[in-house]
C-alpha cells in the first residue's frame, strides 16, 4: 500500500521531537526525544502472533507503522540504550563505567548486523532494531537490581520481530538468520528469568511490565507461556531426550496456566487460547495426551 503525502509534498508526521531534551545517565549528554504520535488512523490493530506480538495493519495514509521502535532510547554519544523509564532510574557507578567503558564495542557489533544506522534522524524499522540490539548490550552490563535479564529477554524477542519485518522488506540480506539468533538469545533469557526468579536471585516478577509487546501486558503468565512457546519452536534438536525433558516440564507448566484460568477471570483470554494450542502441539511431541 502506498503511502500518501500532505499538499504541501511532505509525507504525514508519525513522529515529533520532543521540547525536552533527554539526558544519557552515562555521558551525561543531552539529545533528542522522539515520540510516535498517536491516535488519526496511525495504529491499524491487526491479530495477535502466537508470539503475543501485536501486528499493525499500513494506512492508505501513514504506510506501515513500527510502535515498538520508538519504546527505546540511544544515546547517539556514547551509544547507551534504555527503555525510556529506565533512563531516569538510579545506577550504580560500577555499572556506569561498564557501560561507558563498552561504548565503542557496542557501536562496532550493532553496525556489523545494522550498518549505516542513524541515532540523530527520524527513526526507520532499521534504527529501530540498531537501538534494540544497543539496549541489548547495556543492560548487558548492569546488576540484577536493573532486572537485566527480563529486559534482555523482552528486547531480544522484539529483535527477532523486528529482523523478521527488515527481511520482509529486504529479503537476501540474512535478516531471516538474524531473526532465528534473537529468538534463541529470547528463549536463553526467558529461561534464565525464570530460574532466577526461582532461586530469588533477580526478582524479575517485580517488573510493572512482562509485554512481550507494547500494546498488552501478559503478565508472569505470559513470561511462562513463552518459555514453553519458545522450547518447542526454537529448542535445541541435538539431545533429543534433554529436549523432551525440557517440553515436558513445559507442557506441565502451562497446564497450571490453564488450571488457574478456568477460575479466574483476570486470565487475558488471547493468553489461554494460545496456551491450549501450545498444550496440544507439546502433549503430541511428548506421547502423552492426558490433562
Amino acid at each position: 500500500m502506498a503511502q500518501k503525502t500532505e499538499e504541501n509534498g511532505k509525507k504525514p508526521a508519525i513522529s515529533y521531537w520532543s521540547k525536552d531534551k533527554c539526558q544519557c545517565p552515562v555521558c551525561k549528554k543531552f539529545f533528542e526525544r522522539e515520540i510516535m504520535r498517536s491516535g488519526n488512523g496511525r495504529m491499524i490493530a491487526g491479530g495477535l502472533t502466537e508470539e503475543l506480538h501485536r501486528n499493525f495493519e499500513p494506512s492508505a495514509k501513514y504506510g506501515r507503522v513500527y510502535p515498538l521502535i520508538y519504546e527505546i532510547g540511544a544515546c547517539p554519544n556514547c551509544y547507551a540504550a534504555f527503555f525510556w523509564n529506565d533512563f531516569k532510574e538510579k545506577i550504580t557507578p560500577e555499572d556506569l563505567d561498564k557501560i561507558y567503558d563498552n561504548s565503542q564495542k557496542r557501536k562496532n557489533a550493532v553496525e556489523a548486523i545494522f550498518p549505516y544506522f542513524n541515532l540523530k534522524k527520524e527513526r526507520s524499522l532499521f534504527d529501530g532494531a540498531a537501538m534494540y540490539y544497543l539496549a541489548l548490550m547495556t543492560y548487558d552490563c548492569m546488576d540484577t537490581y536493573a532486572l537485566p535479564t527480563m529486559k534482555k529477554a523482552i528486547i531480544s524477542l522484539r529483535l527477532a520481530w523486528l529482523s523478521d519485518e527488515i527481511n520482509q522488506r529486504c529479503a537476501d540480506h540474512n535478516y531471516d538468520y538474524v531473526a532465528q539468533v534473537f529468538y534463541r538469545k529470547a528463549l536463553f533469557f526467558y529461561e534464565q528469568a525464570v530460574i532466577a526468579e526461582t532461586n530469588r536471585t533477580e526478582k524479575s516478577s517485580t517488573l510493572p511490565n512482562f509485554g512481550p509487546d507494547m500494546d498488552k501486558n501478559y503478565g508472569w503468565d505470559g513470561v511462562i507461556y513463552l518459555c514453553g512457546l519458545l522450547e518447542y519452536k526454537y529448542g535445541q534438536q541435538q539431545d533429543i531426550q534433554l529436549r523432551l525433558k525440557k517440553l515436558s516440564e513445559s507442557k506441565t507448566a502451562i497446564a497450571r496456566i490453564f488450571g488457574l484460568g478456568k477460575s479466574s477471570k483476570n486470565k487475558p483470554g488471547p493468553l489461554l487460547e494460545h496456551a491450549r494450542n501450545l498444550y496440544d502441539n507439546l502433549s503430541k511431541l511428548v506421547n502423552d495426551d492426558e490433562f
